[in-house]
């Protein structure tokens, strides 16, 4: 009997890798406001942040100095500011504290750190370069390159401009930089060769008030004596399609190019060639019609051969005449520009039952093709894109609505022809080619996946392929819809920033990418387009209302993007910069609710989207609805309440007291407005127990019956959810929050309408708009709104990374976290990263012959509290002091290092 259960209780800890002697500590991945080495940023107090590494247990940062220089041997003359040994354990966004910094100028930088064992480390020597941080700085001119008498109602042909110059004679090239935006997208050419790597540059940003310019070291791009320059510009987002009934022209109807290229010779002049009148324009290139939502139609018989290369007759070309608009509001990006990443090779050619010729791509994917082909001049190839076939394996394209989404190529007859579009992209899986002059073959298509290029923070995997390929369903859509703004979809008529996918999804969007920088350039935009009122747009940039400012009408659970997107990023990275440069806008917010809800404190008015998509059941209307203004009042404490914690934050002790108190009185207005005294709200459904559970409406008395009636709920529909867009991601949060974890693992395991598997079962490889947008039948959902790279319900990422790897944070950044992985749902194994600002977090649990074992990592400078399931507090006390960790509230608390787990 004694055997029997020392064999089942008893606890064993032991630490992975401790044979080899522990290696000196380690500096690595210095970084400055999140970029490696970047060239072309105006942070006028940039920080610095950078990682530890080691394999001495519990390594903590004692004190670090951090040394900036304008050479890289840190001379004496060079140095301009170091911080002095700095007794700290801080190594994340620390603030440069120096002297102001200079347009253009290059800065090196190291740091050095001590450890709390006495080790001392010194990184690599790293720099950053500074952009134009003042218009003046900008010489060069607005130039457009379009004669007059043009309809701008229309498509246009993307302009060519260009410009020959001569470097100085006998002068030696040091550097050059290439600084460059433009109204309307743009790809620029030095010497006949492309410059840069990113793609629909500049970006999309609130152009009425802000544009990105771009900086590319362009050294190895001039040559000694004659040179030439080139630009391609293509409408965008500034001038293109937007939003729905033909609507152009959003920003303004010419396209303009604002470029400077410094010259820098080592005897120290400087050469610079700016746009200006001298530049000339052609738009009888080869792209004819360029538009994001519409594609491509390129002739490449009117291809300009050496047209950006010096040399080129331009005799024909005409000049261009100056744009008169300001250099005050660029910018440089915060976040990471949009790239290729990747290309997908088709897995079939298929001949649909309608005759068809039709590439499958076997992933919806966002991108373009590259077409490659040869064939005889004149040959016109058309290729459009589709995510779905339909019930009969057609080619289906009605839910595009508008959207053509297609490419027009015609050939000029040269043996094989590559091409590529330049001015739009796609959201597909299949790709319908039309007019080959030869059989189709697999090497005809390549599909250009193209997203925001941010790095990767997580991976997760369990033991059960329908979850992982539901996490690769929530991955791909997060880089499908990540296109520059978070967008809703990448396919029809829309891809716009619409604001509640945004809120719904932000915190899984970080488990899954880096996406600090991305959010703070688009939460910029948030603030601009907010309205003097304190209204939010249903879109940011704002392309739906912008032209009626006055009629501004905002929507709960689409609006608060504006406090709970702040908020969660800086929980999750530690930026009180970006929570200080949205803390007015999570203000204006509030106080915009809080006059529309008046002295109730119940949002009863106004026009909401509410639990968008949410299950009505088999029946239209069959199932109750959560009320819009049950909802809009809930969101409302939320977001008072998010705000006080974002005051207490930043040290602004009059606003946390004002908003607390505001968010406790709109619990007592919600209590006694929707809730009975027994603890049964109004709306009877899933969302509204899920809502007031996870914003902390109810008193601590009414919970548990508010929790027994979810479940009763979920247990009434066959453990299936009728949640929406504003119900499901807090949805097995609160179940599991409350004890119920194993109703959150049924509904996860869930493979029936509706549920997150049901698409997976479906075969879908991205997050559908509607949990059924493929009906059980076959059929189509409503083909005005029915996307199959939709990703807001795939804010179950969060849920499966926090509770079943068990991965959150405690504190800002993880600077402390716990793992504490929640074991049920028929799971043998889950297992998962998480890249934080201090390293590397790791849980890998598994469950086999009866033991389970748990493999952690907690990466150098940081902590973690770790709890092991279903172990008493007797187990734990003795694991504590035989290894002597310290017991923290039932769990374990271990500094740096790896460790195995078994019991």
């Amino acid at each position: 009997m004694n055997r029997f259960l020392l064999f089942f209780l008893c606890l064993s800890l032991s630490v992975i890798g401790q044979t080899p002697p522990p290696s000196p500590l380690r500096v690595e991945q210095l970084r400055v406001e999140y970029k490696t080495n970047p060239v072309g940023i105006d942070a006028f107090l940039p920080r610095f942040s950078w990682k530890l590494f080691s394999k001495e247990r519990n390594t903590l940062q004692k004190s670090y100095q951090i040394q900036v220089s304008k050479d890289d041997k840190f001379s004496k003359k060079g140095l301009i500011w170091q911080s002095g040994d700095v007794v700290s354990d801080a190594s994340h966004l620390i603030d440069y504290q120096g002297p102001n910094l200079q347009s253009r100028q290059r800065y090196f930088w190291k740091v050095k750190v001590i450890d709390n064992y006495g080790n001392v480390a010194e990184s690599a020597v790293n720099f950053f370069e500074m952009g134009l941080l003042a218009s003046s700085d900008w010489q060069a001119k607005w130039i457009e390159p379009e004669k007059e008498g043009i309809d701008f109602k229309k498509q246009q042909p993307a302009s060519l401009l260009r410009k020959e110059f001569v470097t100085k004679p006998k002068g030696k090239i040091a550097s050059a930089r290439l600084y460059v935006t433009s109204r309307g997208l743009n790809e620029m050419y030095i010497n006949g060769q492309r410059i840069g790597k990113d793609v629909l540059s500049p970006g999309w940003t609130a152009y009425q008030a802000r544009i990105q310019y771009f900086t590319y070291n362009v050294t190895a791009f001039i040559q000694a004596g004659n040179n030439a320059i080139g630009a391609m510009l293509g409408d965008g987002w500034y001038r293109g399609y937007l939003v729905w009934e033909n609507n152009r022209n959003v920003w303004g109807e010419r396209v303009a190019l604002l470029s400077q290229l410094v010259i820098k010779y080592e005897d120290g002049t400087e050469q610079i060639i700016g746009t200006d009148e001298t530049w000339k324009a052609n738009n009888n290139g080869p792209v004819r019609e360029n538009d994001l939502y519409n594609g491509e139609t390129y002739d490449a018989r009117l291809e300009k051969k050496g047209w950006a290369a010096v040399g080129f007759d331009e005799s024909a070309w005409w000049n261009v005449r100056l744009g008169n608009y300001p250099k005050d509001n660029l910018i440089a990006p915060a976040g990471p520009p949009v790239r290729r990443t990747q290309e997908l090779k088709p897995l079939k050619v298929l001949t649909t039952p309608a005759g068809e010729t039709v590439y499958d791509f076997g992933q919806n994917m966002v991108g373009w093709v590259r077409l490659r082909v040869q064939g005889p001049a004149g040959t016109k190839i058309r290729i459009t894109h589709a995510e779905v076939l339909d019930q009969k394996g057609n080619f289906y394209t009605a839910n595009l609505r508008s959207a053509k989404c297609e490419l027009n190529y015609t050939l000029k007859g040269d043996s094989i022809e590559v091409y590529e579009p330049h001015f739009t992209f796609m959201g597909f899986r299949y790709a319908r080619i039309e007019g080959l002059p030869n059989p189709p073959v697999l090497d005809n298509l390549t599909g250009i996946v193209i997203h925001s290029d941010f790095p990767n923070s997580g991976t997760f995997e369990t033991s059960k392929p329908l979850v992982n390929q539901l996490q690769k369903n929530i991955v791909w859509g997060q880089i499908g819809n990540f296109v520059d703004v978070p967008t809703d979809c990448p396919q029809r008529d829309e891809r716009l920033g619409w604001t509640g996918d945004a809120q719904a999804f932000v915190r899984t969007a970080t488990f899954n990418k880096e996406v600090a920088g991305f959010f703070s350039k688009w939460l910029r935009d948030v603030a601009i387009d907010q309205k003097p009122n304190g209204g939010v747009p249903h879109v940011i940039p704002d392309v739906i209302q912008n032209k009626n400012p006055d009629d501004i009408k905002s929507s709960a659970g689409w609006a608060d993007v504006a406090t709970i997107a702040p908020w969660t990023l800086y929980q999750v990275y530690s930026d009180r910069r970006l929570l200080e440069t949205q803390y007015e806008s999570m203000k204006k917010w509030v106080e915009y609710v809080r006059k529309n809800a008046g002295a109730k404190l119940l949002w009863t008015n106004g026009e909401h989207f509410g639990d968008w998509l949410s299950y009505r059941g088999a029946a239209q209307f069959g199932e109750p609805v959560t009320d819009n203004d049950f909802i809009a009042t809930a969101f409302f404490a939320h977001s008072a309440n998010l705000t006080s914690k974002a005051a207490l934050t930043l040290g602004k002790a009059t606003d946390a007291v004002l908003y607390g108190e505001l968010f406790q009185n709109i619990k007592k207005a919600f209590l006694q407005e929707y809730v009975s005294p027994n603890g049964r709200l109004v709306c009877n459904t899933q969302t509204a127990y899920v809502l007031a559970l996870h914003f902390d409406l109810l008193p601590e008395n009414l919970r548990p019956q508010a929790v027994e009636r979810l479940v009763q709920d979920i247990k009434r529909h066959g453990n299936h959810l009728t949640t929406g867009f504003l119900g499901t991601p807090y949805l097995c949060h609160v179940l599991t929050r409350f004890g119920k974890n194993d109703v959150a693992y049924d509904l996860l395991n869930q493979e029936t309408y509706p549920s997150w598997l049901y698409p997976v079962k479906k075969s879908a490889t991205t997050i559908w708009e509607r949990w059924d947008g493929i009906k059980p039948d076959g059929s189509f959902q409503d083909v005005s709104m029915n996307s199959y790279n939709h990703y807001a319900y795939g804010a179950i990422g969060d849920w499966m990374y926090q509770n079943m790897a068990g991965i959150d944070l405690v504190e800002p950044g993880f600077k402390k976290f716990v793992i504490a992985p929640k074991l049920g749902g028929g799971f043998t194994s889950t297992k998962a990263t998480y890249e934080s600002p201090y390293g590397t977090i790791a849980s890998s649990w598994e469950q086999q012959n009866g033991k389970t074992t748990l493999k952690i990592s907690v990466p150098a400078n940081s902590k973690a509290l770790v709890k092991l399931p279903s172990i008493g507090a007797d187990k734990l006390n003795q694991l504590a002091q035989t290894q002597r960790l310290k017991l923290v509230e039932g769990a374990l608390e271990v500094g740096s290092g790896e460790y195995l787990f078994e019991w």
